[in-house]
């Protein structure tokens, strides 16, 4: 019996290490909750979007998936901005592909976007954000201080908000419950054993 929980708590804990960025580990991953009201000025937009992203350090690539809902307008542009002054608030110019990421669905008001971005490519960075950074290796360290620093968000602009509707700035996901059982889990077996 005490093996399988302690298996179980393992497994569990491994689910959540697994869904935890570290600066360290090839793997980061970020979400944004993205609405009116996180843009600046913000808006009563009834428009809501969620995001993932998974950036690959070792292999150069972020995949995005985006859905939203809802818009006021149709979408005209949608892109990565950074880095704020502050982590969580304020405006900064766009430091990925202008004026829109390809193939983000436009003239919608709700739709589902998913793609990697190679971050080694010219063409997944604005070349004024390449230009003021150095070189590309240079705005991709940029790029990953800002998410990291709380700094970027995404950002969907629409024919009625054309500087955006729906915004989220990028951040670690919370631990899932599942993740701090099976740490709590882990923490309790061992306990148990001395």
């Amino acid at each position: 019996m005490r093996k399988s929980v302690l298996t179980n708590c393992l497994a569990a804990g491994v689910v959540f290490a697994g869904t935890c960025g570290s600066a360290n580990s090839a793997i980061l991953n970020y979400q944004a909750f993205l609405d009116g009201p996180s843009e600046a000025p913000p808006n009563a937009s009834p428009g809501t979007g969620f995001a993932t992203f998974t950036i690959d350090t070792v292999l150069h690539t972020m995949t995005m998936n985006v859905t939203f809902t809802g818009l006021t307008g149709i979408v005209s542009a949608a892109h990565i901005h950074g880095a704020t002054a502050v982590p969580g608030t304020g405006t900064a110019g766009v430091m990925t592909t202008t004026p829109t990421f390809a193939g983000f669905p436009s003239g919608v008001t709700n739709g589902v976007y998913s793609n990697t971005l190679n971050l080694t490519l010219a063409s997944s960075w604005n070349p004024s954000f390449v230009t003021a950074q150095g070189s590309i290796a240079n705005a991709e360290a940029a790029f990953l201080a800002a998410i990291a620093g709380g700094k970027a968000y995404l950002n969907i602009h629409t024919s009625t908000f054309p500087g955006g509707e729906i915004r989220g700035f990028l951040q670690v996901p919370a631990p899932s419950a599942l993740g701090l059982a099976g740490v709590g889990g882990l923490l309790i077996a061992r306990r148990r054993r001395r």
